[in-house]
């Protein structure tokens, strides 16, 4: 799997330095990954969420929310939105 964009990941990580580290430990997991399902997302990341065409992945021990679209076919990952479990909460990302 390709992840898209890895600069979302660096913009969050400069307002929320502590989670630079579990960022990059799940890029990693996911670019040595192939997903041609999401059941495939969900034996390797079981705390994996599916919230419509969406998966949320709890980050940094459900501190942070990942969310993003997957494209099985293009085995890519686009990061849609990286959060603040409390702004997640507020559920403003689902519009």
């Amino acid at each position: 799997m390709r992840v898209i964009s890895r600069r979302a990941i660096r913009e969050f990580a400069q307002v929320w330095p502590d989670a630079l580290g579990p960022l990059n430990r799940w890029a990693q997991i996911v670019e040595s990954s192939n997903w041609p399902t999401p059941a495939a997302i969900r034996r390797s990341m079981n705390t994996a969420d599916f919230v419509g065409e969406l998966v949320v992945f709890d980050i940094g021990g459900n501190k942070y929310r990942l969310i993003a679209y997957v494209h099985y076919r293009q085995q890519a990952v686009y990061i849609k939105h990286i959060l603040a479990h409390r702004e997640y909460d507020k559920g403003e990302w689902r519009q």
